[in-house]
Order: structure tokens, then C-alpha cells, then sequence
């Protein structure tokens, strides 16, 4: 299976918080789905039993989480944001009019965020993709997912401080 890993930035909290989250997964989680499993398991015909389906469904989702977070690290790049320049770039704290209406957010991975309430736009996405690169008062548009286009300009580019 062929695949082009993307890399992601993050900060040193950030891949210390998804490492951790790994090392839980891995262990204890694992552990506790598989013991869920078995209790289940010994009720009895697995047919019509909610717990046993509910615990595999927990147990594809803690895999699959766990294969997340693995890729990820693998590939992630991790250092301390980007000191702002005024240039769009992974890691830093954007804000644009975007159809007409005043937003700030983080351009980069929701890993990096953690709790932040910032909203968080992928470099991939058809917004992030549109604004990499530009410079405070730079004007662009975009294409959404609908087949809208969407003028943006970039008023400020400000450092990720974490919050």
C-alpha cells in the first residue's frame, strides 16, 4: 500500500500530550476493552448481546485511534511555532475576513490546538490551501466543497502561543 505520508507540525507539548495519549491507548486501554470482551463474552450468545457488540465497537475505535496517533508521530515534525513574519504558514494564528465576516484560527493540525476553543484549518483544506503563503492584506478566493467561491483576505498572521 503506496502512500504519501504527510507531514505534520506540532509542538513539543502537543506530541508529548498525543504521546501519552498512544502510551494509554496501547496499554490500559487495550487492556480494558479486552476485559469488557471477555465479560461480555461470558453472558453468553453473542447474537443478541449489546454489551459484547458495544465493547468491539469501542475496540475498533481505540485501534483505529491508535493507528491514527502512530502516523502521525511518525510523521510529525515537531519544533516550536513558527515565529510570525506576517506569512500564512502551518502553526500560526490567522485572521481573515472570509465571506464577508471577521475569523481567527489556527492554521495547521487539530492535534496542535488540544483544548484550545480556536478552530483549526488543515493546510490541505480548501481555505488553508488558498491562503499559504499570503501576507497580511493579500486578497484570494477559494473554492468550498458546495462549488462556492469564497473571497478571503488575510488581516493579520500572529505567532501560536499555545492557547
Amino acid at each position: 500500500m503506496a502512500q504519501d505520508a504527510t507531514v505534520t507540525w506540532l509542538t513539543q507539548d502537543a506530541y508529548d500530550r498525543l504521546a501519552g495519549e498512544l502510551e494509554q491507548l496501547s496499554t490500559t486501554g487495550r487492556e480494558e476493552i479486552a476485559k469488557r470482551i471477555e465479560a461480555a463474552r461470558e453472558e453468553g450468545d453473542l447474537k443478541e448481546n449489546g454489551g459484547y457488540h458495544a465493547a468491539k465497537d469501542e475496540q475498533g475505535k481505540i485501534e483505529a485511534r491508535i493507528r491514527q496517533l502512530k502516523e502521525l508521530l511518525r510523521n510529525a515534525e515537531v519544533g516550536d511555532a513558527p515565529e510570525s513574519t506576517g506569512v500564512v504558514e502551518a502553526g500560526t494564528v490567522i485572521t481573515a475576513i472570509i465571506a464577508g465576516d471577521e475569523e481567527t484560527f489556527l492554521i495547521g493540525s487539530r492535534e496542535i490546538a488540544g483544548d484550545s476553543e480556536l478552530d483549526v484549518w488543515s493546510e490541505q483544506s480548501p481555505l488553508g490551501a488558498a491562503i499559504i503563503g499570503l501576507k497580511v492584506g493579500d486578497k484570494t478566493s477559494y473554492t468550498a466543497p458546495n462549488g462556492r467561491e469564497i473571497a478571503v483576505e488575510v488581516t493579520g498572521v500572529e505567532t501560536w502561543a499555545g492557547q
